[in-house]
């Protein structure tokens, strides 16, 4: 998803949700960082390198795909953009037995993974709401992708094409790619900018939706395409229903997170909250254009009678930097920071727990002590504290 989607979308479901103005804008915030808190933004505030919940293209390409290396990459993208749907899911006959353990990371909504994903922003900060949200509206975008460089499960071919409708059905363009990020995406033609091929099973160009370009991240398109893994099924993929569920969902997760219900369940949503609004809704989801920023602060100025700040990536930063070692936690950036610390380490160890190794090693600290990365101590540490992270 955009920062349309992420940021001010999220803003609009947190003021359905119940949360004020002030509250609303801080998830939201939390749920834009989740795609700028890179290695290289935490290096420069002097922060734990473990806390990037996204990599830069530079940081990317310079990245090694060794194992060491891929570990790194599928602890990032699959906690924080492509949430694992069944870690013991059976892959098509055609999958071979070697890549059974990364077909397990393939991403869906309502996945085994999404309940302890929210659970995990329970009682806590306003930055761990945002980042939860992050989390589940991705998987809504990001189905049927992995959190991890395969060509066999990311790759797709030439048969793609743009849904558009017509009458009581569909009339089917083919999509066409390029590769040169410089050109932006021409919607009338239906071109769209994607990775390179690389029939290199672990190059970063074979990374999550990659070689689908950014056609996931549109809330207005409909399409269909053979996904390497599927045994030449084609999927047909909605966004625009997609992304109404994505929202009702939100709403019902943050209404549960401020305690409105007992328990979160996955399957079920809140239309309801949002059915006043529901035709401005769908219609901001379903206009033709790469950003719909202004469409949804429109939106959310409607219904909190303040209009959204735009997103600034400085804002925090000073507060965070210069703030003393041992109130850094209670920062905005360093209460993201222990959310992020606290989602990634659930999702690798539940990935190791399902016998994969392919986001690296989990150990039960309370079992066996401490021995794992010296930034992962701070969620012992606030555990122990009984602070809200």
């Amino acid at each position: 998803m955009n920062s349309d989607f992420h940021y001010y979308a999220t803003y609009c479901a947190a003021i359905l949700a119940g949360y004020s103005h002030e509250e609303a804008q801080d998830i939201a915030y939390s749920d834009q960082l989740v795609d700028f808190c890179t290695r290289t933004l935490l290096i420069k505030l002097k922060g734990p390198a473990s806390a990037a919940t996204t990599q830069l293209q530079l940081e990317l390409m310079d990245a090694r795909t060794g194992r060491i290396g891929l570990q790194d990459i599928t602890r990032i993208w699959s906690s924080f953009h492509f949430l694992p749907y069944d870690l013991q899911a059976q892959p098509p006959k055609r999958c071979f037995r070697r890549y059974k353990q990364k077909y397990r990371l393939i991403c869906k909504p309502n996945g085994e993974l999404l309940v302890p994903t929210v659970d995990l922003a329970k009682n806590k900060s306003l930055q761990a709401v945002g980042l939860a949200m992050h989390v589940l509206a991705d998987t809504w975008a990001h189905q049927n992708f992995a959190g991890t460089p395969s060509l066999v499960i990311n790759n797709t071919n030439r048969y793609f094409y743009e849904l558009f409708e017509e009458g009581d059905g569909y009339r089917e363009k083919k999509i066409s790619f390029r590769h040169s990020v410089s050109a932006p995406d021409d919607l009338s033609n239906s071109v769209y900018t994607s990775s390179l091929y690389s029939n290199s099973e672990n190059s970063i160009m074979n990374l999550g939706h990659g070689r689908a370009g950014h056609l996931p991240d549109y809330s207005f398109i409909r399409y269909k395409y053979l996904p390497a893994w599927g045994d030449y099924e084609e999927i047909v993929k909605d966004n625009p229903s997609d992304y109404w569920h994505a929202f009702i969902q939100m709403i019902y997760a943050m209404k549960y997170l401020r305690g409105e219900y007992e328990s979160f369940e996955p399957h079920r949503y809140d239309a309801q909250a949002a059915e006043p609004y529901r035709d401005e809704i769908e219609r901001i989801i379903r206009t033709r254009q790469t950003d719909a920023s202004e469409d949804w602060k429109a939106l959310g100025k409607k219904l909190s009678g303040a209009e959204p700040e735009p997103f600034d990536i400085d804002r925090y930063q000073d507060e965070y930097s210069k703030a003393p070692k041992d109130e850094k936690d209670d920062t905005f950036i360093g209460r993201f920071i222990l959310a992020a610390l606290a989602q990634k380490s659930m999702v690798t160890n539940r990935i190791y727990q399902s016998g994969s190794k392919l986001a690296g090693y989990s150990i039960d600290y309370s079992a066996k002590g401490f021995k794992g990365i010296k930034d992962f101590k701070m969620l012992i540490k606030n555990a122990a504290g009984g602070k809200k992270s």
